[in-house]
């Protein structure tokens, strides 16, 4: 069965340098990385050493508090640096990739007669468990809580982001796969865009079909599952992307871990913005390599400007990110008069700018400047705007820098993701963190709850 769910909170940002829907393929790098940091909430423990020979599949760390949790390989060949920051955190696990890949074999299982606990129990030996995420707290999922549904967004519509449409393309099979996979587990909800035609997404079965038709942020797995079912204090829901149930699919169907995915390479910054095919953990001087334009002044995305992390050409891609995204950095304008001008061509969400006159125009080159300090938090009802959430925003953000425990509980925090308040710090005239805020607040209330 599908419905159709109509947004109209949100905000559609146009930036210049979508990726185009060609598709390039990237010679093999020599160095592969797994990033801990990227499955929040997970503390790593290393079950390898420098030297050690693993295959694709075979787990790098797992989860110190939950060791059937493993984290995988993305390739196989020789482990040749576990590198750790300050009190010897775990900041990645390098591994030199061998010319011939090799993948570790799991047993397969038969969809139709398999339980829950045989789909939790492969994907923890496959090493693609951590792939899920769970609310509350939006944190990587644990096993100990059996969830009351699962949510999977197929939609991708933040600010050059990848069309998930083009990822899925020869992956249709595996897709329908992890979509019955999950399945088994506990009640599937798959919401997509009103504009995806994709057979795979509005013909999936083994699902409750949501169509969501609205704004950015619309694609939101935390705004859809507001509207669907939303989370009460001592619920669990687990969420994937569209990636996390094709890499499942693949395992399920071959028994293999495949941890290949087609990037959105895209920015202002970008020569030519398209597709690239890779595998998690690749080198991002290699994904950019010969596409950035030629001055210094850049900030390299991984991820969407809008919830991506800042990452310097020495990084590697990240375990969720479909995307990476280059932008001016803005650290070399000096404007007679800001924010005084009446521009044209500057965008500018409160009319500051007579580019409203022009509200389909398309191609912004915005840069990452704040263009301001931290102001006094002013209830202005700005939020609201664009939080498509039965939710306070604004009242939860104060309860959150005020340590309101009681308060963030009664305003819905065990709802929502850092995510969900992306373009509410977009349009934020008091320039708050509120991403870093939401986040500081989730951990404190799980470390309360733990």
């Amino acid at each position: 069965m599908t419905h159709t769910i109509k947004i109209k909170k949100g905000l559609d940002i146009r930036l210049a340098g979508v990726a185009s829907p060609t598709v390039d393929t990237l010679p093999a790098s020599k160095v592969y990385a797994l990033v801990p940091e990227h499955f929040v909430g997970m503390t790593p423990k290393v079950i390898v050493k420098e030297g050690d020979k693993v295959k694709c599949g075979s787990p790098l760390f797992v989860n110190k508090h939950y060791p059937d949790v493993r984290f995988a390989s993305p390739v196989s060949g020789t482990v040749v640096s576990v590198v750790r920051g300050e009190r010897r955190k775990v900041l990645r696990v390098e591994v030199e990739a061998d010319a011939q890949q090799e993948a570790e074999r799991f047993d397969t299982i038969n969809l139709a007669t398999a339980t829950g606990n045989d789909v939790c129990q492969l994907l923890k030996e496959g090493g693609i468990f951590g792939y899920l995420n769970q609310l509350p707290y939006a944190i990587s999922a644990t096993p100990d809580q059996m969830p009351k549904g699962i949510f999977v967004s197929a939609l991708q519509d933040k600010p050059l982001a990848a069309d998930f449409e083009i990822q899925l393309q020869g992956n249709e099979e595996a897709f329908q796969a992890g979509l019955t996979a999950l399945s088994k587990i506990a009640p599937v909800c798959l919401g997509i865009g009103a504009k995806q035609q994709a057979s795979a997404l509005t013909e999936a079965k083994d699902v409750e079909t949501y169509i969501f038709d609205g704004p950015c942020p619309a694609g939101n797995v935390g705004v859809q599952i507001n509207h669907i079912n939303p989370v009460n204090k001592g619920e669990t829901v687990w969420t994937a992307d569209g990636m996390t149930v094709i890499y499942i699919g693949r395992l399920v169907l071959t028994g293999k871990v495949d941890l290949r995915l087609r990037v959105a390479v895209a920015g202002s910054e970008v020569h030519h913005p398209c597709y690239v095919d890779t595998v998690i953990g690749q080198p991002l001087a290699d994904i950019l390599h010969d596409r950035l334009k030629d001055h210094d002044h850049q900030r390299i995305i991984n991820g969407n400007p809008l919830t991506g992390t800042l990452a310097t050409i020495d990084d590697y891609l990240g375990t969720h990110s479909t995307e990476v995204t280059v932008i001016p950095e803005g650290d070399n304008r000096h404007e007679i008069l800001g924010w005084a001008l009446p521009r044209m061509k500057e965008y500018s969400v409160n009319r500051s700018y007579f580019s409203w006159l022009a509200p389909r125009k398309k191609g912004y080159k915005l840069d990452a400047r704040i263009k301001g300090g931290e102001r006094h938090m002013i209830m202005s009802g700005e939020y609201d705007r664009v939080l498509p959430m039965d939710i306070y925003g604004e009242f939860l953000i104060k309860a959150i820098i005020a340590d309101d425990i009681d308060k963030m509980e009664q305003l819905g925090i065990y709802e929502i993701a850092p995510e969900d308040f992306a373009l509410c710090e977009f349009v934020d005239s008091s320039k708050l963190p509120l991403q870093h805020i939401v986040r500081r607040g989730l951990d404190m209330l799980r470390k309360e709850n733990a």
